[in-house]
């Protein structure tokens, strides 16, 4: 059984863009958070209640423009997880695969627009698994999302605390490590000359950590809601 899966839920629906919907929802988000105080320290159930709180008291156009500019401008806070580890290489789409399809057999279908390595995305398929299985493959991100979290705290971006919220949750340390700069957003999405070898940024070097690999797990897992 998972005690956090609300928890998991209000970090999940943060990390989407923050539409006229998710506006909407934002007191049931503080009920949630609220419902499980147990799940996070006070201190951060606090930032998080003050991130949502400003989704009701600050301008529609600004809180959207913000969300873009924080994830959709640069790699070092991409929440598309494998783009950290495979960046354009030819690998990450068979790791979509895979990470679909493990969603597809716990019951979670996604929507056509979405791609399963997102952090959301990730975070409603973990509200949906037993905590021992939320925290395996959280586990398995652990370094990804430490890295997002120093990206964004040196941004002094309150979104910083989404995430080590998601680390917390999963029994990780929240540490900061080094940030690399991004490259200029023209330069990051140019696509290799042909026939000169597809990209190798995310590949891992020789003597260096290998990208991370989701492996199923063979306990049942519980029906999961719709993303």
């Amino acid at each position: 059984m998972n005690d956090k899966r609300l928890t998991y839920r209000v970090l999940s629906a943060l990390l989407r863009y923050p539409d006229a919907e998710f506006r909407k929802a934002v007191p049931e988000l503080m009920r949630s958070l609220d419902a499980e105080r147990r799940a996070l320290a006070a201190s951060r159930r606090g930032e998080l209640k003050a991130l949502l709180r400003q989704f009701e008291t600050r301008d529609a156009f600004e809180l959207e423009s913000r969300f873009v500019e924080t994830f959709d401008r640069g790699r070092a806070t991409s929440l598309h997880m494998f783009e950290h580890v495979h960046g354009d290489s030819r690998d990450r789409g068979p790791a979509l695969v895979d990470l679909g399809q493990m969603y597809e057999k716990a019951g979670l279908a996604l929507a056509g627009d979405e791609l399963p390595d997102h952090l959301s995305v990730v975070l409603e398929f973990a509200s949906t698994q037993p905590d021992a299985v939320a925290r395996a493959l959280l586990d398995e991100m652990a370094h990804i999302l430490n890295a997002v979290f120093s990206a964004l705290r040196e941004r002094e971006s309150p979104y910083a605390c989404v995430i080590a919220a998601a680390l917390e949750l999963a029994g990780q340390r929240v540490q900061a490590v080094a940030v690399e700069p991004d490259q200029p957003i023209d330069e990051a999405w140019t696509e290799p000359p042909a026939f000169d070898g597809c990209s190798s940024r995310g590949q891992a070097a020789p003597g260096t950590p290998q990208p991370i690999h989701i492996v199923r797990n063979k306990q049942p897992m519980s029906q999961g809601a719709r993303a």
